[in-house]
C-alpha cells in the first residue's frame, strides 16, 4: 500500500462510480467548499464534537485541491482481469533486499514487545512488522497532508461524502480526546501515523502499547505495533495458522472443479480472483501440494500472474490481512514480508 493510500481507502474506491457521472463532472472551488462547511459542522454537532473542538478546527480549515487531484487519479472504473498488472514487479518492489534487512533489524530490537503483543492478540510478530514496513516503510515515510482538511475536501467533493464525512468528524472526536491538531498528519486519503490507521479506526482500535497511559501512533512505535495486532485480532486473526504458502499448480488441471461461485459483499474484484473454499487434503488430492498446513484447514487458491507463475494457498488469516487493505497485492506482499524478516 506505501503511504499514499489509506489502511481501508481500497475498499472504499470498489465502489467509485463509473466515468462521466454528474459528480465527477463537476468543478470543486474554493468558494463552493465555504458553502459546504455548514453541513459538515452540523453533522459534527449532531455527533457529539465538542464546541471548542469545532470553533478551533473550523476557523482554520483549508480546501485542498491536491487531494481531488490524487482521490480522482484514483482507480474505480470497471476493468477486467486483463487489466490486473502482473504481481512480480509489485512484489519486487514491496519486498526487496531493504525492506527485509529493515525489518529484521527491528525485529531484534522489538523482540520483547512482539512477544508481549503475539501472547495478548495472537498474532505473530512477523506479520506486525510486516504492515508497519509495508505502509511506512517502518515509520520512515507517514505523509505530511493535513488530515482535517483533506477530509473536509473529500467530504465536499461528495463521491463517497459519506465515508469521508465520517472520518472527518471521528478526527474531530480525536482532537477532542487530547490529541493535537498538529498530529493529525498523514495521506491525502486519512490515514495517519505508523500504522497509518483512519481516525475511526484509531478510536475503535488504537491501543496504548507501551504502558504510559496515552495511545500515540506517531511517534511509540510500541503503540502502534500493539495497535496493528489488535486490529488483526479484531478483525479475526487466528493464531498459530499461517497467512498461506507458495505453491505449484500442474499443468492441465481441471480449473473448473475450483472455481468460486460465491459473491463477497465488498471489494468482488479482490475476492473474485480466488478458488472456492477446499481443505488442504482436497487440493492435495489435485496434486495441490500445501507442505505445513493440515489436511482440514481450509484454504482458497489464487494465481496472481495466471497458470504457470507462482500460486498460493491462502488460509483466512490471509483474509484477515485483505481487511487491513482489500488487495490481494498487498495482502500476498504482506504474507511474503513477514515470511523474510521472520526470526
Amino acid at each position: 500500500m506505501r503511504i499514499w493510500k489509506a489502511v481501508t481507502i481500497a475498499a472504499a474506491l470498489c465502489f467509485a462510480p463509473a466515468a462521466g457521472s454528474a459528480v465527477q463532472a463537476q468543478v470543486y472551488t474554493e468558494e463552493g467548499f465555504r458553502a459546504y462547511l455548514p453541513q459538515l459542522r452540523a453533522q459534527a454537532e449532531r455527533e457529539g464534537v465538542s464546541q471548542r473542538t469545532l470553533a478551533s478546527a473550523f476557523a482554520s480549515l483549508q480546501f485542498s485541491p491536491r487531494t481531488i487531484e490524487l482521490d480522482r487519479a484514483q482507480p474505480g472504473g470497471t476493468a477486467g482481469y486483463s487489466a490486473i498488472p502482473p504481481f512480480a514487479p509489485y512484489k519486487a518492489r514491496h519486498v526487496n533486499a531493504a525492506l527485509i534487512s529493515r525489518g529484521r533489524s527491528r525485529f531484534d530490537g522489538h523482540l520483547a514487545n512482539l512477544r508481549a503483543i503475539e501472547r495478548r492478540y495472537g498474532v505473530p510478530p512477523s506479520i506486525v512488522m510486516a504492515i508497519w514496513g509495508h505502509e511506512t516503510s517502518y515509520g520512515a515515510v507517514t505523509g505530511d497532508f493535513d488530515l482535517l482538511n483533506s477530509l473536509a475536501s473529500l467530504s465536499y467533493e461528495g463521491r463517497r461524502r459519506d465515508l469521508f464525512s465520517s472520518e472527518f468528524v471521528a478526527a474531530l472526536k480525536m482532537i477532542d480526546r487530547g490529541v493535537p491538531r498538529s498530529q493529525l498528519k498523514g495521506s491525502w486519503a486519512g490515514a495517519t501515523g505508523y500504522p497509518q490507521f483512519l481516525p475511526s479506526v484509531y478510536l475503535r482500535l488504537a491501543v496504548d502499547g507501551d504502558g504510559d497511559g496515552k495511545i500515540d501512533i506517531w511517534n511509540s512505535q510500541d503503540d502502534a505495533l500493539a495497535s496493528i495486532a489488535n486490529y488483526l485480532s479484531n478483525a479475526g486473526w487466528k493464531p498459530n495458522v499461517p497467512w498461506g504458502i507458495e505453491v505449484r499448480v500442474p499443468a492441465g488441471i481441471d480449473r473448473s472443479q475450483l472455481a468460486n461461485r460465491l459473491q463477497a459483499p465488498r471489494c468482488g474484484r479482490v475476492h473474485e480472483r480466488h478458488s472456492r473454499w477446499m481443505t488442504v487434503g482436497e487440493f492435495r488430492r489435485m496434486g495441490i501440494s500445501g507442505a505445513g498446513l493440515p489436511d482440514s484447514e481450509m484454504v482458497s487458491l489464487l494465481e496472481p500472474d495466471g497458470p504457470g507463475q507462482p500460486a498460493y494457498l491462502l488460509t483466512t488469516n490471509y483474509r484477515t490481512i485483505l481487511d487491513y487493505n482489500c488487495s490481494n497485492f498487498y495482502a500476498l506482499s504482506v504474507g511474503l514480508l513477514a515470511d523474510a524478516v521472520r526470526r
